[in-house]
């Protein structure tokens, strides 16, 4: 079990350097290849991506530049919402530039930009810049509960890459 410093340690830095940018860093006890392979393969998505009371499921993910994605998320109560978006570039195992929209708000859509940088230690860090329209349209994304699901996600992820 780790002590609650660890546990702080793990969580995602998120800042705002912008008026329309939310910037997200995370480092993970993983090879670059390994946590980027992991980020395109839509058979592990579900192992991931999401709070821990949400079942994901990839109804799209064709990870290339001009593919598409779609994931569903699912509630405990079995309630659904989706979130979709475009792959602008994928230059592996480096970055993933894309578009994020959640359904529910269409029209409402971010440009994430992940980067992955090999620490050279076995570790990789993961910043991704989301860009959005308006800093309302931030806001509202900050105000949504993104970091308590952002936090789960990637706490998911470090499970699946310690089994994998």
């Amino acid at each position: 079990m780790m002590s609650d410093q660890q546990e702080q340690q793990r969580m995602a830095t998120i800042m705002t350097p912008g008026e329309r940018e939310i910037r997200i860093e995370r480092v993970f006890d993983a090879p670059r290849d390994k946590v980027f392979a992991l980020y395109t393969d839509p058979a592990l998505i579900p192992e991931w991506w999401g709070p821990r009371d949400q079942t994901t499921i990839v109804d799209e993910m064709d990870v290339r530049t001009g593919g598409k994605w779609r994931f569903i998320s699912r509630g405990p109560d079995g309630s659904e919402s989706a979130f979709r978006g475009a792959y602008r570039e994928v230059t592996p195992p480096e970055r993933i530039v894309q578009t994020f929209e959640w359904e529910p708000m269409a029209g409402h859509v971010s440009v994430e930009t992940a980067t992955f940088e090999d620490l050279g230690d076995g570790r990789t860090k993961v910043t991704t810049v989301s860009v959005f329209d308006t800093t309302e349209e931030r806001d509202g994304m900050l105000a949504s509960g993104m970091e308590r699901g952002l936090n789960e996600t990637y706490q998911r992820l470090d499970e699946l890459l310690a089994r994998s």
